[in-house]
């Protein structure tokens, strides 16, 4: 039953938009949103083992797998944007990086991704605003994001 109340705990802290998609029991939502504007220690606390035990009606594992499954795509984007970052630096930085990149994904327009190499590292020299540095980004980003 625990288990039951941190999971709507869990649920309590959703944005309004996630908890919608979750289609839970009306009676469920209704007591969520309840406890979402409980502040009073003793309130929120006898609120929540309501919550727990409609929880007992349902079955969990979908939710917890939803729950899951939104914890880890902002890690597999997070991870994704370290990766377009690491290509930004090493075609600034080494000279062969371009070449590489070319091999890694082949629909990459080698001459557009040249010029733009040659702008961004230009712009950090003379100090400039790095509007070309932030274009390589992006396309990297496209380029990286349709290849995966």
């Amino acid at each position: 039953m625990l288990a039951l109340q941190d999971l709507g705990e869990t649920l309590t802290e959703l944005k309004p938009e996630r908890l919608a998609a979750l289609a839970l029991p009306e009676r469920l939502a209704e007591a969520i949103a309840t406890a979402r504007k409980l502040t009073r220690h003793e309130a929120r606390r006898r609120q929540m083992q309501f919550v727990g035990r409609l929880m007992r009606d349902i079955d969990p594992a979908p939710i917890e797998a939803q729950l899951a499954n939104w914890s880890v795509a902002p890690n597999a984007e997070k991870a994704r944007i370290a990766d377009v970052e690491r290509w930004r630096k090493r075609l600034l930085e080494e000279p062969d990086a371009l070449d590489q990149l070319c091999v890694q994904s082949p629909r990459a327009d080698r001459s557009r991704l040249a010029a733009l190499v040659a702008r961004a590292a230009d712009e950090r020299s003379h100090g400039s605003p790095p509007h070309a540095y932030r274009e390589l980004f992006r396309e990297l980003n496209s380029l990286l994001s349709t290849a995966a």
